[in-house]
This record gives structure tokens, sequence and C-alpha cells, in this order.
């Protein structure tokens, strides 16, 4: 009997090689996108933070705070009359404030996001996360990539290298207008962001114009944060779904270049 050959994307060890990995790539786009529209996921509310803040630990109030925030933009979302869920968390899907934004949607009965990644270390899915909405990243920039595409907010907690990096990455979309739309940006704790990021020595040395510190505002409590979000959100409600933020390629005038 002749044997048959491997059909291509049933070849494990092919998919898993090198030249496989333009297909690995493309699924990690395919998959969430599939994933976003099966369960009518318009657009999202980023969570970001680190992993190590725990509920019980020193700066546990932090954990406290992102849960009950990501309650109230669950519930906000719950009660708009729309076919399309609106303003989903998100998070990166792992411990600390990532659990405590899945969980914070957990508690107000609505679906949560979890875009987790696999790390050596701090980096698994945690509980709260809506199954369907649990996917795993094999590279940071598609993850990346997923989100900012749905994204209308972003609440950056007190957190690491992960934090920062994904909190510059939104601010130089914002910054240099690649976004067709904004991602309004909330920095948690003015005293902890001011303190490890300098934003007036940017601004000093000429690294940032002053009017760059318009891309972000600083929030202190729940309540705050909520509040400003409200704002910010409320005005769009068009019932399409997904929602992507499309990237502009060169004039940030023109809407009907492809993203």
């Amino acid at each position: 009997m002749t044997k048959r050959a491997n059909l291509a994307h049933e070849d494990e060890a092919f998919l898993s090689s090198d030249a496989g990995r333009p297909i690995r790539i493309l699924a990690e786009y395919l998959k969430p996108l599939d994933a976003f529209q099966s369960a009518g996921i318009r657009d999202t509310v980023v969570f970001f933070g680190s992993a190590r803040l725990r509920e019980d630990g020193p700066m546990g109030h932090y954990y406290t705070e992102a849960r009950e925030l990501a309650r109230r933009v669950t519930e906000w979302s719950n009660a708009m009359e729309s076919p399309a869920h609106r303003f989903v968390v998100c998070s990166g899907g792992g411990g600390g404030i990532m659990e405590a934004a899945n969980r914070g949607a957990a508690d107000a009965g609505g679906p949560s996001v979890g875009l987790n990644i696999g790390l050596p270390h701090e980096q698994r899915p945690n509980d709260y996360i809506t199954p369907e909405l649990t996917l795993e990243f094999r590279y940071f920039f598609t993850r990346k990539l997923w989100f900012a595409h749905l994204a209308r907010a972003m609440i950056a907690f007190p957190g690491g290298l992960g934090t920062l990096d994904e909190l510059c990455e939104i601010l130089t979309l914002s910054q240099t207008r690649k976004l067709s739309r904004p991602i309004r940006v909330f920095l948690y704790g003015r005293a902890y962001w001011e303190e490890v990021i300098n934003f007036q020595a940017l601004v000093r040395y000429g690294m940032i114009n002053e009017k760059d510190l318009e891309l972000f505002r600083f929030v202190e409590s729940p309540e705050e944060a909520f509040q400003a979000l409200q704002e910010g959100l409320a005005e769009d409600f068009e019932d399409i779904s997904p929602a992507f933020a499309r990237s502009l390629c060169c004039d940030p005038e023109d809407p009907q270049q492809p993203g």
C-alpha cells in the first residue's frame, strides 16, 4: 500500500519549522479574528499592569482598584442596547493586574478577553477570562497588534518592562498619528508614573513636545477613571463588529487609505 504524504496543514513538523513561521504568524492574526467575530466583540478597554501586583501584597490596593474599575466598565457595557459587545475588558491574560481586570469583568457577569503569551515565568492564563476569549500567543508583535486593533482606551496600572513596552507602543501610535481613531490612555497612579517616567524631562530635552503630554491622562481612583472613560467613549455607538483601528500609511488626513 502506498503511504499517503502528510497534507501541509497537518504536518506538525513543518508548521513548527522555520519555513512554517509565516503560517504561524498568520494563524495568530486569524484565530483571534475568528474568536472576536464569533463572540460579537466590537471593541475593548485594555488593562495593562504588573503580573507581580498581588491582592495580598504591599501594593495590593492597585489589584483591588483594577478589579473594581473593570467591574464598573463591564456593568456599563452590559447595560448598552447594542447587538455587539462594546468596551469589553481586555488584559494580557496573566496574573496580578491582568487577573484583577478579568476578575472584575466576571464579577459583573460580562465577557472579558485574555491575550496570553507563553513565558518562562509569571505568565499563565488566569481563571477569570471568558473561555472562548482566552487566546494564547507565541509572538509578542501579533499579541501587541490585537491589543491595539480593537482598543478604544487603555488603562496602565503600575508595571514593569512589559507594561512600559505596551504603554509606549500605544503612545507612539498616537503621537505619530498612525491610527485612524484615538486610543485614550489613562495612567493609573500619578506618583508611580511620574517617578518611573520623567515626562517633563522628555519635554525639557526636546525629545517630545509639550502637546504630547495630552496623549494621556492621570487617574487616581476607580471612580475618576470610570468617569473619564465614560466621557471619552460614550460618543461612538456604531454597531459594527469587530471595529478595527486602521493603520494610516502616509497621510493622516486621508481616510481612504487601507489599514
